[in-house]
Order: structure tokens, then C-alpha cells, then sequence
């Protein structure tokens, strides 16, 4: 197994993970979304109309619709079913009457998930020299082949490492560094659970370590549930099937990078 794995493994297991973890992923749920007042007015009135049509028509208008439903994305995607299906209309409305103004206001104003807000927050912790460095932009990246981290959007690096290093996966990049005059690249993932969104998100990193004829040295910046001990898939995975791949949680990132 890959000496930065197991590192992380241990670190996830006899140290206090989560509390320094949190350093990186500070994941605290944002305020309450801002609803226009307008658009509120006018749900309020298909509300007490029970004009269903233009009640759904106004809440799709809000940044988060109140209830699930398998078929709010089709409505939202294609304005003119909702006159062309109205069971389906009455029945989403049916759910949301009982649901009441007051409340549906409540779920209408929620934060957004805090899943959602975990991606720049990576990139965040690197900005607060969290490595010893302050990332920069590409320019003062390139003046020199001193250490550096490049600062940018996960589309802006991935056309760097695609023109100068070689890198032809189709997939943004969270990390670009050169330490010791070697390129190192990277996704950075927060697994909160297993299964579903999350082993997608796994894959994502795993593909990025194997994406062939690379110039660079490629990670996979993983945190969460996989260095949990068992029998999960995530586990076995980083201890068998990809044990000798760099694989290894943000704070071990810093030690990994100076020994390079």
C-alpha cells in the first residue's frame, strides 16, 4: 500500500481527524436563500386562487422548489407540460397546499446543502498558505521553476496541464503544484457517505490518477468515510485494488509535496 495512504489511514483512525479535517472543509450551512419579494407576492396569489398552473409556474421561478419530485426538473426544462399534463400539475400542487404558506416559505428560503458548498473549499484552505505556499496566478507560476501552487479555476488548470503537461482527461483539476522542479496535479474530493453521488466522486479522483502520458506526478486528494476500516467498497479499493496509486487525505498533502 502506498506509504501516504496508509498514513492517511492512520491519521483518520488515531488522530483528531475530523476536528483538524474541518480546517480544510469548514462545512457550516450558509443563511437563509433571499426569495424576490415579486415572484413571493405572486405565489402567494395562485396560492390562495388555487390557481395551480401559475402557482407551479412561480415557484419554479424560486432558486429551490419546496418539495421533491421526480418530475420538477422536466417542468422546469419545459414550461409549456405544465399545461399539457394537468394530473401531474394538480398532484405536485396537492402536496405543496398541504404544506401550507408559512412553511412553504420556510422551505423555499432553506440553505443550500452543505455537500453543494464543499468544492471551493479546497481551494480556499490552499489560499490561506495552508501548505507553506500562497498559491499565484499562471504568470508568476511560470516566471520561475521555484516550488509554486497555481491559483485558478478548476477549468483554467486543466488547460494548463493539458497544453504544457500532457494531461487529456476530459476533467477539471483542483491542484497544480511543482515542488522540487516536478509537477504534481490533483482532484481534491470530500466523501461524506458511501454509495450513490459519492462513489461518482470517487471515480472522478481515481480517473484523474489514471489518465495516461502525464508529465506530472498525479494525486488523488481524498477525505472522509473511505479510510474507515471494513469491509466498504471505498476502503478496499485504496488498500487493494489501487494501493500503490498517490491516494492520500489533505493533511498529509504538505508532507507528501516537500519530499518529493
Amino acid at each position: 500500500m502506498s506509504k501516504w495512504t496508509n498514513l492517511s489511514i492512520e491519521y483518520a483512525n488515531q488522530r483528531s481527524y475530523l476536528d483538524d479535517l474541518f480546517q480544510v472543509y469548514p462545512t457550516i450551512p450558509e443563511g437563509i436563500r433571499e426569495i424576490n419579494e415579486k415572484v413571493w407576492a405572486d405565489v402567494e396569489k395562485a396560492f390562495k386562487r388555487k390557481n395551480n398552473g401559475l402557482l407551479i409556474r412561480e415557484l419554479l421561478k424560486l432558486d429551490l422548489f419546496p418539495i421533491k419530485d421526480s418530475y420538477i426538473a422536466y417542468l422546469k426544462r419545459d414550461s409549456s407540460s405544465i399545461d399539457r399534463n394537468p394530473r401531474t400539475i394538480n398532484r405536485i400542487c396537492g402536496r405543496i397546499y398541504e404544506i401550507g404558506l408559512d412553511k412553504l416559505y420556510e422551505r423555499c428560503s432553506e440553505p443550500k446543502e452543505t455537500n453543494r458548498q464543499i468544492g471551493p473549499m479546497f481551494r480556499e484552505w490552499l489560499r490561506k498558505k495552508s501548505l507553506g505556499i500562497t498559491p499565484v496566478e499562471l504568470s508568476k507560476f511560470l516566471a520561475n521553476k521555484k516550488d509554486a501552487i497555481l491559483d485558478g479555476s478548476d477549468r483554467s488548470m486543466m488547460d494548463f496541464a493539458k497544453e504544457e503537461l500532457g494531461y487529456n482527461h476530459n476533467k477539471g483539476l483542483d491542484f497544480v503544484g511543482r515542488f522540487n522542479g516536478k509537477y504534481v496535479i490533483g482532484e481534491a474530493k470530500f466523501l461524506t457517505d458511501f454509495g450513490g453521488h459519492q462513489n461518482a466522486q470517487f471515480n472522478d479522483a481515481i480517473s484523474t490518477v489514471e489518465a495516461k502520458k502525464v508529465n506530472a506526478v498525479k494525486i488523488a486528494i481524498l477525505d472522509g468515510v473511505l479510510y474507515i476500516k471494513g469491509n466498504n467498497k471505498m476502503y478496499k479499493s485504496i488498500t487493494e485494488t489501487y494501493k500503490n496509486y498517490n491516494i492520500m487525505s489533505a493533511l498529509v498533502l504538505r508532507e507528501f509535496l516537500y519530499q518529493i
